[in-house]
């Protein structure tokens, strides 16, 4: 690959090309181009990466993933800058950083007064359709009762609303052990935004909206709140998962467990999951931090848009939920794959 290298002059060199139908400007750019780069722990980054690498099945991925697996962490550095090149996607929208994790709910797997909110597998006529039963209609027509859908049953619905947002997460059961659920698919509606609809209705300013403060909001208002909820059409199916070991994160759309801090959800239309990707988050609490592209979410949907993996439980939870911050993200690739974006005069 290094045999493909081009003058240093082409660095910094513009093209642009149609990905998922909208236009995209790429701009190579110089690793010292990367503020914060030589500071990064690239170690942690490259193990990050190899945990994935393997299900990459394109030749110029694959012929990395065996590089990658002969450098140690001090050679990390010298990996990336050797075999990849910095590329900044840009789709004309603001770069936007927010942050996601994995929940941790109080519950069980017989239904009490208690624990009485139902996580449901899907059911197998869900899996035959595009779109199913809306979220009202799933939980008011009682088209799920009697089928033995449940996987368990929590305390909480506003839990395990934002639980559905975030896709997996771990259920504590009362005799101290935990169950961990996964995404299990859909009922095919788009996502509505609750924040957005409190916004709208004035019930919360937009520099108030929070995951915090909806689900206070939810709380004080049950009647409305639970109305509220209904207000977002899209329902989230899951599965038990039982091959994760309990130290790792839960998995990602690239089925591997993710990394706290080091693993994003970015939109793969723009960013190739399995790629590193250099993160220049901005704001109260400035991140300049290699990533790896290791996850998806519905509402992840641009060149600079990613979901920061923030870890379990409820402090990452309260972490993730203050994120909202601009910044830059920069794409790693391989090197033919990045000079190959470059216009033919050059």
């Amino acid at each position: 690959m290094i045999a493909t290298l081009r003058s240093l002059f082409l660095v910094g060199a513009m093209t642009t090309a149609s990905v998922a139908g909208a236009e995209a400007t790429r701009s190579i750019l110089t690793f010292d181009a990367l503020d914060g780069w030589a500071a990064d722990d690239h170690g942690a980054a490259l193990s990050v990466f190899l945990n994935t690498c393997k299900d990459l099945d394109n030749p110029d991925w694959q012929a990395l993933c065996r590089v990658a697996q002969t450098y140690d962490s001090d050679a990390a550095r010298s990996f990336f800058e050797l075999f990849f090149r910095p590329v900044l996607i840009e789709d004309g929208k603001d770069a936007l950083f927010t942050g996601y994790f994995e929940p941790e709910l109080d519950g069980s797997k017989t239904r009490t007064d208690k624990f009485r909110y139902p996580l449901y597998k899907m059911p197998p006529e869900a899996r035959a359709t595009d779109k199913w039963f809306s979220r009202r209609e799933l939980l008011t027509s009682g088209v799920m009762s009697g089928r033995g859908l449940e996987i368990a049953w929590v305390d909480d619905p506003v839990e395990l609303f934002f639980l559905q947002i975030q896709g997996s997460g771990r259920i504590r059961l009362p005799d101290g052990s935990a169950l961990r659920v996964g995404y299990g698919g859909a009922n095919g509606h788009p996502y509505r935004s609750i924040g957005a609809e409190l916004i709208r209705r004035g019930a919360l300013s937009a520099h108030q909206v929070s995951a915090q403060m909806i689900r206070a909001w939810v709380r004080k208002n049950p009647e409305d709140g639970a109305e509220l909820l209904f207000h977002n059409p899209s329902y989230v199916f899951f599965r038990e998962v039982t091959r994760v070991a309990p130290e790792l994160g839960p998995l990602g759309a690239m089925n591997r467990s993710v990394t706290t801090m080091r693993s994003i959800a970015a939109d793969p239309a723009y960013t190739p999951l399995g790629a590193p990707v250099w993160v220049e988050k901005d704001g109260k609490e400035p991140i300049r931090r290699l990533m790896i592209a290791q996850d998806t979410g519905s509402a992840i949907k641009g060149a600079q848009r990613a979901d920061i993996f923030f870890g379990t439980g409820d402090e990452a939870g309260k972490a993730a939920g203050r994120l909202k911050d601009p910044g830059r993200m920069v794409v790693l690739l391989p090197i033919q794959r990045a000079y190959a974006l470059l216009p033919d005069e050059f």
